[in-house]
């Protein structure tokens, strides 16, 4: 299979995310050329993430250059070859055929913006699409329309062996691409996370069940299963719909299959035995769950509720109820804290937070 002669780095979405903003962040204070990096192809299995890798790309080059970064989000599957052309038409005097220029090259050519080209889902793509694909990756033209020069490309898809709807990559363009391939990570699943709101329940299960994750296989012929994407949809109907599992049971079921639903549902009765996590925000509880299912809800909770609930009290009566969980799972809440940007100047003043923090070796500087 032609990915497997191509792939020949695996990353994590985070550390994609790492590489690739660091490389795009230094050419642009250099004031190099965009173009004179390579575009990139993102190879992984359905759900693992490609798609949200762009997103954390575009908000780390923005946050590091103070730059307004744009992404258009091209799904080539949808595309004709003639679309990525534009449409023909006469000149005024009836004499040559012109291309009317498709929307997808109507970008922001400001030196105060960067745009993100992300052609999305082109191992699906036609071979003649595909093949369209190859002045934009090395050229960063198609016909007579050009990219603007503040324009990054990124392309995505899945693999052949995924058993999706793929096909072989040509060798000509596979030797213009940068190739990466994205591996499932529960942990830096975990902190985007926390910092993404994901439902408690969701959380807390896969931080008990980290291997519960990505349960993605493409020998099986279900349509349903578990993967990051999926999880967040089912995130998004627990926080949007209900939190009650039983009653939205067949729409969870129908997002990460049967079995994975299941054991979700089982996993909500835990929080019915747990203190209220708004009584331990106000200071009213020091009740402590035993078994590690109760301290891991526990730990989720915390770690949610604290998004929205934030004064300083809160913060405070949450820290000192957590340094008094065991060592593990005062850790997990407070790392998950430190996800969230709006209170790391209240964790600062706390001094058995600050405590911690110094004796895990990490710094400030980091979280900035």
């Amino acid at each position: 299979m032609i990915e497997n002669q191509i792939l020949s780095l695996t990353l994590t979405v985070a550390q994609t995310v790492r590489q690739l903003s660091n490389a795009y962040v230094s050419l642009i204070k250099k004031e190099r050329p965009l173009k004179r990096f390579p575009s990139v192809m993102l190879w992984g299995p359905p759900g693992v993430g490609k798609s949200q890798a762009i997103r954390q790309i575009a908000d780390q080059i923005a946050n590091k250059t103070g730059k307004q970064v744009n992404v258009t989000d091209v799904r080539l599957l949808l595309f004709n070859p003639v679309d990525l052309r534009g449409i023909p038409t006469s000149n005024a005097d009836k004499t040559l055929a012109i291309w009317l220029k498709p929307q997808i090259f109507q970008m922001n050519p400001s030196e105060e913006v960067i745009n993100i080209l992300f052609l999305d889902e082109i191992s699906a793509a036609p071979q003649s699409v595909q093949a369209a694909a190859y002045q934009i990756t090395l050229d960063r033209t198609v016909g007579e329309h050009k990219l603007p020069d503040n324009c990054i490309v990124i392309a995505a898809g899945n693999r052949v062996t995924d058993r999706s709807v793929a096909f072989n990559m040509p060798k000509a363009l596979a030797n213009r691409l940068c190739h990466i391939e994205i591996a499932t990570d529960s942990y830096s699943w975990h902190n985007w996370a926390v910092k993404a709101g994901i439902n408690r329940l969701v959380l807390g299960y896969l931080s008990k069940n980290p291997s519960k994750l990505m349960q993605f296989d493409p020998q099986t012929d279900g349509q349903s299963f578990a993967t990051p994407r999926s999880w967040e949809m089912v995130s998004n109907i627990l926080n949007d719909v209900s939190e009650n599992v039983v009653a939205v049971f067949p729409l969870i079921a129908g997002c990460i299959g049967e079995e994975a639903a299941y054991e979700l549902r089982s996993w909500s009765e835990i929080y019915s035995h747990i203190p209220e996590i708004s009584e331990i925000f106000d200071g009213y509880t020091d009740e402590r769950p035993v078994m590690p299912e109760g301290l891991y809800a526990v730990a989720a909770g915390i770690s949610t509720y604290a998004r929205t609930h934030h004064s300083r009290d809160e913060i405070e009566n949450a820290l000192n109820y957590a340094a008094n969980l065991p060592a593990e799972f005062k850790s997990m809440i407070f790392t998950d804290l430190l996800e969230i940007s709006e209170i790391r100047k209240q964790l600062q003043l706390n001094w058995t937070f600050n405590d911690w923090f110094e004796r895990s070796g990490r710094r400030w500087d980091d979280y900035e």
